[in-house]
C-alpha cells in the first residue's frame, strides 16, 4: 500500500523546437511556456495550468500546423497526466501528435517524443496494450533517425522495459534495461545520471523477482552516480535514497532505512518546496516506516501533512489522495481509533469508485 516510487522513466515535459519566426506575440508565448515549465517543476500545478492555457490562447493566432501549438498541447497534456487527469490529457496528446506528424513527417524524433508521452498516459492507467505499440513506434523512429546507439534510443528502451516490468515480463524487461544501460554508458560515460537511472531500474526489476542480493550494489551505485553528477541536493538523488531505504524496510532494517528517508525528504523540501507532491511521497514513506515500528504518534502528523499536500496540489479526487487516506486509516486502526479510520476509508472508496467510473466511461 505504501510503496509508490520505483522506476525512473525518461520523458520530456517541455518539448522544445526552434521556431522559424520572431515577434512580440511569440515572445509572450515563450514567456508563458517557460513560466508553465517552471511552475510545473515546483509542483505548482495550478499556476502551471494557468500559464499554459494562456500560452495556448496566444498560440491560437499561429498556423494550424505550427509546431509551437503542438509543443503547447504536449506540455499541457503532460501536466494533466501528472495529476491523473487522463480524460483531459489524451485529446491534447493526440492533437499534438497529429500536428507534429503533419508538420515534421512521421519519422521525426519529436514525433517519437509525443508518442512516448502518450504511451506513458496509457501506462499510467494500466492500458498496456495501448501503450506498447506507441513505445515501440517511438523506439523505431529514434533508431532509424538517430542511430541505434543514440541516448534517445536508450530512453525508449528504458521506458519500454518499464512497461514490461509492470506486466511481469521480467525477461524482456531485463534485456531492454541492459541494452539501455549499455547505450547510455557508451554514449554518455559511466558517471552520467541516465546510467544511474538504468542501474536503479535494474535494481527494481531484481527486487520484484526477490533477487535481493542483486539489488543493493545497484541501488548504491545509482545513488553514488547521481550524487557525483548532479550534487547531493538534486531531486533524483532523493529517489535513489528512497529506493535504497525501501530495500532496508523490506528486510526489517529500520535503523538503516530511517536516515535515508529523512534525507530524501530534506532534499525534496529544499529543491522542490514544502508543498510538492514528491515531498508528500517522502512524508508518506517516512510515516509508513514509523507505523510498522509502532511509532504511531510520530507517524500521524506525517500522514496528515502528506494528505493535505496531495489534496491541495492534486485535487481532492486524485488517486494519491485515496492512497493517503488509506494509509492514514491503517494507522488509526493500529491506534484503536476505528470510527475515524472508517470515515477515511469511506472517503477513499468514494474516490476509487469515481476513478473507476471515469475510466470505464472512456
Amino acid at each position: 500500500m505504501f510503496r509508490k516510487i520505483g522506476w525512473m522513466l525518461v520523458g520530456i515535459f517541455c518539448l522544445v523546437l526552434v521556431p522559424l519566426r520572431a515577434g512580440a506575440q511569440e515572445t509572450q508565448w515563450k514567456k508563458l511556456i517557460a513560466a508553465g515549465a517552471k511552475a510545473h517543476q515546483q509542483g505548482l500545478y495550478g499556476d502551471a495550468e494557468k500559464s499554459l492555457k494562456a500560452a495556448l490562447k496566444e498560440a491560437e493566432h499561429f498556423e494550424p500546423q505550427d509546431t509551437r501549438l503542438a509543443i503547447n498541447l504536449n506540455n499541457l497534456a503532460e501536466l494533466y497526466r501528472l495529476q491523473s487527469k487522463y480524460t483531459e490529457a489524451e485529446p491534447l496528446y493526440k492533437q499534438s501528435l497529429a500536428i507534429m506528424e503533419e508538420a515534421l513527417g512521421p519519422g521525426h524524433p519529436n514525433v517519437a517524443t509525443t508518442l512516448n508521452n502518450l504511451a506513458e498516459l496509457y501506462r499510467d492507467q494500466g492500458q498496456y496494450d495501448e501503450a506498447e505499440p506507441l513505445y515501440k513506434r517511438a523506439l523505431a523512429i529514434r533508431e532509424k533517425a538517430l542511430g541505434p546507439e543514440h541516448p534517445q534510443v536508450a530512453a525508449s528502451l528504458n521506458n519500454l522495459a518499464a512497461l514490461y516490468h509492470a506486466q511481469g515480463m521480467y525477461t524482456d524487461a531485463e534485456r531492454l534495461f541492459e541494452r539501455s544501460l549499455a547505450v547510455w554508458e557508451k554514449a554518455l560515460g559511466l558517471d552520467h545520471p541516465h546510467v544511474a537511472t538504468s542501474l536503479n531500474n535494474l535494481a527494481e526489476l531484481y527486487l520484484a523477482q526477490s533477487q535481493y542480493y542483486e539489488t543493493d550494489p545497484l541501488y548504491k551505485q545509482s545513488l553514488a552516480i547521481m550524487e557525483k553528477a548532479m550534487g547531493p541536493g538534486y531531486p533524483n538523488v532523493a529517489t535513489s535514497l528512497n529506493n535504497l531505504a525501501e530495500r532496508y524496510l523490506a528486510r526489517g532494517q529500520y535503523a538503516e532505512a530511517e536516515p535515508l528517508y529523512k534525507r530524501a525528504l530534506a532534499v525534496r523540501q529544499k529543491a522542490l518546496g514544502p508543498d510538492h507532491p514528491q515531498v508528500a511521497a517522502s512524508l508518506n514513506n517516512l510515516a509508513a516506516l514509523y507505523n510498522v515500528q509502532g511509532r504511531y504518534f510520530e507517524a500521524e502528523p506525517l500522514f496528515k501533512r502528506a494528505l493535505a499536500i496531495r489534496a491541495k496540489v492534486l485535487g481532492p479526487d486524485h488517486p494519491q489522495v485515496a492512497t493517503s487516506l488509506e494509509n492514514y486509516a491503517a494507522l488509526l486502526l493500529n491506534m484503536n481509533r476505528k470510527a475515524e479510520a472508517t470515515g477515511l476509508q469511506a472517503l477513499s472508496e468514494a474516490i476509487r469508485v469515481k476513478q473507476t467510473q471515469e475510466n470505464s466511461s472512456k
